[in-house]
């Protein structure tokens, strides 16, 4: 046991005016005695006890444990004083209402790093000398006040302490229970020091073996002082002895977690509010990712529509604005600040380019795909060379007319084309379209074809009257598998005359259809566009492979016609003089003369993939010659920069309102700790008074907020995932588009994360105001 020395304690208090709460006080204590300190209210007698247990600090003087002065301690010094060397018993019980009784026994033990099955055991072991076994479970508010003395009799004895301080103890106790209370502390104080404050002092004189008596703050009188344990130089400042308490984190969530369950209410409510800003922002992300994934997925849709594209035609470009050649001659700078306006004669200032596809070109194009193998879709040329097409009526032959008025996709931005070609890669056509009907297949050869129908199964009256088809409905079977049209070679179609060449006539169309030459075309599929494309590759008619193509291209430049046109500066159809340049290049490539592509369409798998496609026809113009340059057009770029625009502004504006609505959410976290903290003062009194440090008290309201947010985290989340089902339920009922709020599952993780984190940050301050209160104030609260 340790001795205890007060040498000439001084402590005063100013409340209005400077009043000294004791006065000189020295007084020395015996290692086990029952000490009973009277006095009238107000004369320094629970003071004396906040003194010696460490609650308060004295002013001058010294408190010296078993030689060991306490002048030079500091906080946590005190802390681990109060947990080793102290037990308190006060006038009003201070249990802990949220905590069990063995729990509030057990409290000490945490503090001192005794492991779970130790704090049980010892906890119950305290209960059973009080005559508590009985009633572990149970909360405070459950007992009588003798028990709940008891209770606190039981939590002051747990950690073995040096010296038991009492502060009016039977108060608030009955005569007979008080007797029980005083016969306890009679038996404890057999084994260690009980100092008691009390009025009553026919109590003290039963009891005490001591009696102190206290006025203004001096002692008066001391009934049985015993002689000094020491000297002044033999006191030490050797504070290792007492061990530092701690309060773990499980601990504090613990009580945190308890108290936050006696307000359930509250607690509910505060956290569906704070979720606010977490559903906010969760719905903003679960909007992001599910219009992201679907733009993903119906960008191949779109940009099969607007491709990049390279043309042989002359085109225009400003000379004076930085562009695909650099900067211009007039180097204007866009959007001036300058009190200016310029003179521009736009005729004046352009410069014209026409792209060469050469066969160096036309190579590198051919190993794009190798180059940037997840990046193209598809490749397409434009051929200049005409194919003689003959369609078979019931009783006729007529020349196939491939345009007609109106039609959808990119081919129908020309009016409509009836004849278009299909790109090698079958899994970009089949992420577009469905074959529909009974044997309906891809064509694989030169001979065969697919008919394209629009959504409704429609196909186009101009289309249909070409093969003097008039009913307004027919069967799938009706076209899958018939043969309906043909292709005339040229030595076939042309006839020389002379120095020129005449087409069949309408008259001669039946012949050659019948001929031997030229190659059938098979109707062997029928394609139809998908529910969820978001755009068309072609227009409705027909689809022919590139084996077709490259017959005809084949076919075409070794006709004569086409060898007599490439040594003629003459129209060989017509005899007359070329008109310019692009008029001979036109006719040299629709008669075969000239095979080289007229454009090509470059199909990016997404907008990512365009800016690498682009990154690479960019690479093959460096370090050449402006006349050696080829560009290209890209339709998708306006459309990405628009969508991408569109997007990324209304996420701001989301996030921003969700942003504020977050900011309400944690200031209300912080208010709700605040009013925690005045709630909970009394036990920040107590944990203190057991040895809490002021950091584990900070830890305690830490961790209900960090309670409150994970709760709101949690909500906020669910509840997203909950809205996303009707949400999503009502887009599709609305736009036809599925799964647009889909909240990504490492997003809700960040998001409850996050919450944690705010409600953290948004408890610092009340955390640090609980941490430095006053434990005496405290414990005085209610």
């Amino acid at each position: 046991m340790r001795k205890l020395q007060l040498e000439h304690i001084t402590k005063t208090y100013k409340s209005g005016e400077l009043v000294t709460a004791l006065n000189d006080v020295s007084l020395t204590f015996r290692e086990n005695e029952f000490v009973a300190v009277l006095g009238p209210s107000g004369c320094g007698k629970t003071t004396l006890l906040n003194v010696v247990g460490g609650l308060d600090r004295y002013d001058s003087g010294d408190l010296i444990i078993d030689g060991t002065s306490t002048s030079q301690f500091r906080d946590s010094d005190w802390d681990a004083y109060r947990n080793h060397s102290i037990g308190f018993v006060f006038q009003n019980y201070n249990l802990i209402g949220h905590q069990t009784v063995l729990q509030n026994v057990e409290i000490a033990l945490t503090l001192s790093g005794v492991s779970a099955s130790d704090r049980d055991h010892l906890a119950k072991q305290a209960l059973a000398e009080v005559g508590l076994s009985d009633q572990l479970e149970k909360k405070p508010s459950q007992l009588s006040g003798g028990q709940m003395q008891r209770v606190a009799i039981a939590r002051a004895l747990v950690n073995n302490p040096d010296v038991i301080l009492a502060d009016e103890p039977t108060g608030a106790l009955d005569s007979h229970t008080s007797t029980q209370i005083m016969e306890i502390l009679k038996e404890i104080s057999k084994t260690r020091l009980v100092i008691m404050v009390t009025h009553n002092s026919k109590l003290a004189d039963r009891y005490a073996n001591r009696v102190i008596q206290l006025l203004d703050g001096a002692v008066e009188s001391d009934s049985n002082p015993p002689e000094e344990y020491h000297s002044a130089t033999d006191v030490q400042n050797d504070k290792s002895r007492f061990k530092k308490t701690s309060m773990s984190f499980a601990t504090a969530t613990g009580l945190s977690f308890k108290n936050l369950l006696t307000k359930r209410g509250r607690t509910i409510t505060t956290s569906i509010a704070g979720s606010f800003g977490i559903i906010g922002i969760a719905v903003v992300l679960a909007l992001s990712s599910g219009l992201s994934a679907y733009m993903a997925s119906m960008q191949t849709d779109m940009l099969s529509g607007f491709p990049i594209m390279i043309s042989t035609q002359t085109q225009r470009f400003d000379r004076g604005i930085e562009g695909f050649f650099g900067s211009g001659s007039g180097s204007y700078v866009s959007y001036p600040t300058d009190d200016i306006i310029y003179n521009y004669n736009s005729n004046e200032n352009q410069r014209e380019h026409t792209n060469v596809l050469s066969d160096d070109y036309l190579a590198y194009i051919a190993k794009m795909t190798d180059a940037l193998p997840n990046a193209v879709s598809a490749i397409t040329y434009q051929r200049g060379v005409t194919m003689n097409l003959l369609a078979k009526t019931s009783d006729s032959v007529v020349r196939f007319e491939t345009r007609g008025s109106g039609g959808s996709g990119m081919a129908g931005m020309g009016g409509g084309s009836y004849w278009q070609e299909m790109p090698e890669n079958y899994d970009f056509i089949l992420s577009l379209y469905d074959l529909i009907g009974e044997g309906s297949r891809l064509p694989n050869a030169k001979n065969e074809i697919v008919l394209v129908v629009d959504e409704y199964n429609r196909i186009n009256t101009n289309l249909l009257n070409q093969f003097g088809l008039d009913k307004k409905t027919y069967k799938l079977s009706d076209f899958i598998g018939k043969t309906m049209l043909k292709v005339i070679d040229n030595d076939d179609y042309y006839t020389k005359n002379g120095d020129l060449f005449e087409a069949a006539r309408p008259a001669e169309y039946l012949s050659l259809y019948e001929g031997s030459g030229g190659v059938e075309l098979t109707i062997v599929g029928i394609l139809r566009i998908k529910e969820d494309a978001a755009s068309s590759y072609f227009s409705q008619g027909f689809v022919y492979t590139t084996a077709l193509t490259a017959y005809v291209v084949d076919s075409a430049k070794n006709s004569e016609i086409a060898r007599a046109q490439k040594t003629s500066d003459k129209d060989v159809l017509t005899g007359m003089p070329f008109a310019d340049e692009n008029a001979k290049k036109t006719r040299l490539r629709s008669t075969g003369a000239d095979t080289t592509p007229s454009g090509i369409n470059i199909y990016p798998v997404d907008f990512a993939a365009k800016d690498s496609i682009k990154a690479y026809l960019d690479d093959y113009n460096e370090g050449k010659p402006e006349a050696s340059r080829v560009v290209y057009t890209d339709m998708a770029e306006s459309i990405s920069d628009m969508t991408a625009t569109l997007v990324n502004t209304v996420s701001l504006v989301l996030i921003g309102f969700a942003a504020i609505s977050l900011l309400v959410s944690t200031i209300m976290i912080g208010i709700i700790t605040y009013v925690s903290v005045i709630e909970r003062t009394k036990e920040i009194g107590i944990l203190r008074s057991v040895g809490a440090r002021k950091k584990d008290i900070s830890r305690v309201f830490n961790a209900e907020a960090m309670i409150i947010g994970l709760l709101a985290g949690i909500i906020g989340v669910a509840t997203t995932y909950l809205v996303s089902i009707p949400g999503n339920m009502l887009i599709v009922s609305i736009a036809g588009i599925s799964t647009i709020i889909a909240l990504n599952p490492l997003h809700a993780l960040i998001l409850v994360v996050g919450s944690v984190i705010l409600t953290l940050i948004a408890s610092f301050f009340p955390s640090r105001g609980a941490a430095k209160k006053n434990p005496v104030e405290a414990l005085r609260s209610e």
